[in-house]
């Protein structure tokens, strides 16, 4: 598993697209295993905010789906007794913010919204951490302009809209199975998420 999980690391750097969105699913196996390696960690944060080629599907090489395959890979991490759950919730919301012309589809951002909501069941972070996030985020939405809508601003609206969903009703540990966990600290999470929404829809903060 050490060797394999190296070459899917090494994998992040690939020319070919497909072979860097299918790293993580790879790797999510390996460390679901039991596999670990901090050099795997620093290899997809280098990644991950970074892809640029964010299609979902090719008619010609099918599904590639970078971010939805990098948020499993995510809530794995994120759940990772050596991985400090506020790396992966500070990496999901770089993910977020980084500017692109591509709007998610085919439930992405219920796959990265369900990755967020997994490492928020970490019991460790405080109250402090599991909001803490949301700064840049805040940050980001108080400076906007009227206009269209950027497409990582739309990004970053519907999946917020999905982890508010998931963190007043519970979580499941699979993405259509098991039975739902209850998120710490979620009236407070669910506070400071209508708030952040609060800035750039009709909505009550």
């Amino acid at each position: 598993m050490s060797a394999l999980g190296d070459e899917m690391a090494d994998r992040f750097a690939d020319p070919e697209i497909q072979a860097r969105t299918f790293a993580p699913l790879i790797l999510d196996s390996i460390v679901s295993a039991g596999g670990f390696n901090p050099r795997w960690v620093e290899a997809f944060t280098q990644w991950y905010p970074h892809e640029t080629d964010l299609r979902g599907h090719d008619p010609r090489l099918g599904w590639l789906h970078a971010v939805a395959h990098g948020a499993d890979l995510l809530a794995t991490f994120g759940r990772c007794p050596q991985v400090a759950p506020e790396e992966m919730l500070a990496l999901a919301a770089l993910r977020l913010l980084t500017r692109t012309d591509h709007v998610l589809r085919d439930q992405e951002e219920d796959r990265l919204a369900h990755a967020m909501a997994l490492t928020l069941t970490r019991p460790e972070l405080s109250v402090d951490s599991a909001v803490g996030w949301l700064s840049p985020i805040k940050d980001d939405f108080a400076a906007g302009v009227p206009g269209p809508i950027p497409p990582y601003a739309s990004n970053t609206m519907r999946t917020l809209r999905v982890l508010y969903v998931l963190a007043d009703r519970g979580v499941r540990p699979g993405w259509r199975s098991g039975s739902p966990t209850a998120i710490p600290n979620r009236t407070i999470i669910k506070d400071q998420l209508a708030a952040v929404l609060a800035l750039i829809a009709p909505i009550t903060g």
